[in-house]
């Protein structure tokens, strides 16, 4: 089997990924994407993000695409709402507009980035395995059909379990001691009005020791809600989520014995088979020694639990600042790439070093007061 040449090979079509190989479109450099999944309409893209101005909307800037992602902003996305167990709102905040971190569909902000794309950029159903050095900052990537590619420079955008970070570092996503069992709540204010009318339009938390509901509005009318569960690692394993008969909605209420009926009803009324996720993260100030040819962004780079709302935005973020650098540096793909990972690193090491205190804060002992208490400070 012939094996192809691309100069530039990024791994992975998430956020990070493809705000990169944008950003060196609009600076006239070609790359090319290679993602597992078989077409770009294969799966689901998740719910809402919120998208922050220093981070995920610099990164659409200079994509030159922050004009149109206003177009897909969801009004009223940022409203917010804290509901204590026992259904009484302890906090509530409507969207006037205001707020520098709108909401807008993943699918749709990844489609934004996809269709920015020049034709045959982004490579379906091709699933890294790993990659090897093959000097001079040459890399060799293989692919699970057993084909491969060889590349001078390789950029790991593939996420919590990425193939190319072990090039880099023996790091490895540890469980934080959370999982979230994750439901869909379809055609709400018809079909769900009382939790419609408990999520409200934007995003919502209740929280109890150890345990919690996150939920938030969706673009389609449809609610979105994460149980968030402080639970052993095997304790998903130990339920069937793809039964949609009670008994997977029982195991996991069970955790909720005394909480308000509106707030188990997220669970309980339920459309389709519940999904669960653990939450992993990677060492805190996660970093790796320069090495030719070769670097990560987004997850790949420093995984974290989504409790300081970071990770979209940070590797959007990575993307851009990554393609400026090799914008910026003509001829020196070293010099590059080191302007590019000086500064992420400790970018991410804050971001992470945050998503962990929330963490702690969200799923301790005072996690509704810890809640309150921090935006009464912020206002």
């Amino acid at each position: 089997m012939t094996t192809t040449h691309h100069p530039l090979a990024i791994v992975g079509a998430g956020l990070g990924g493809l705000t990169l190989a944008r950003v060196l479109q609009v600076h006239g450099i070609a790359a090319t994407v290679f993602d597992l999944e078989p077409s770009r309409e294969a799966r689901t893209q998740g719910g809402m993000l919120d998208i922050h101005g220093d981070t995920g909307q610099r990164a659409l800037r200079a994509a030159g695409l922050y004009e149109p992602f206003l177009g897909l902003v969801h009004p009223g996305g940022q409203a917010m709402r804290i509901v204590a167990p026992d259904g009484a709102v302890r906090h509530s905040e409507e969207d006037d507009g205001s707020g520098d971190r709108p909401e807008v569909d993943r699918g749709r902000l990844r489609d934004l980035l996809l269709d920015s794309l020049a034709p045959g950029t982004v490579h379906w159903g091709r699933k890294a395995t790993g990659a090897r050095p093959l000097g001079d900052g040459r890399h060799e990537l293989r692919f699970q059909d057993g084909s491969a590619v060889t590349t001078d420079l390789l950029v790991g955008a593939d996420g919590a379990w990425s193939r190319i970070r072990p090039l880099l570092s023996a790091a490895t996503p540890a469980y934080t001691g959370v999982s979230f069992v994750e439901a869909d709540l379809h055609e709400a204010d018809t079909r769900h009005p009382a939790a419609a009318a408990l999520i409200g339009g934007g995003f919502f938390f209740s929280l109890g020791e150890g345990r919690g509901f996150l939920a938030h509005r969706e673009g389609d009318g449809s609610l979105h809600v994460y149980t968030a569960l402080k639970v052993a690692e095997g304790w998903l394993d130990s339920v069937d989520l793809a039964d949609t008969a009670a008994a997977a909605k029982d195991a996991v209420l069970a955790h909720f014995d005394g909480w308000h009926e509106s707030l188990r009803a997220l669970v309980g009324e339920a459309d389709g088979a519940l999904v669960g996720r653990r939450i992993h993260a990677l060492p805190i100030g996660h970093r790796w020694e320069r090495t030719p040819g070769v670097t990560l962004l987004g997850d790949a780079a420093h995984l974290m639990s989504p409790f300081a709302g970071e990770g979209a935005n940070l590797a959007m973020l990575d993307g851009a600042e990554l393609g400026l650098a090799l914008a910026g540096h003509p001829g020196d793909v070293e010099a590059a790439l080191r302007a590019y990972e000086e500064p992420m690193f400790p970018r991410g090491a804050a971001s992470a070093a945050e998503s962990a205190a929330s963490l702690a804060q969200m799923f301790g002992e005072r996690a509704l007061e810890g809640l309150l208490e921090r935006f009464a400070a912020t206002g």
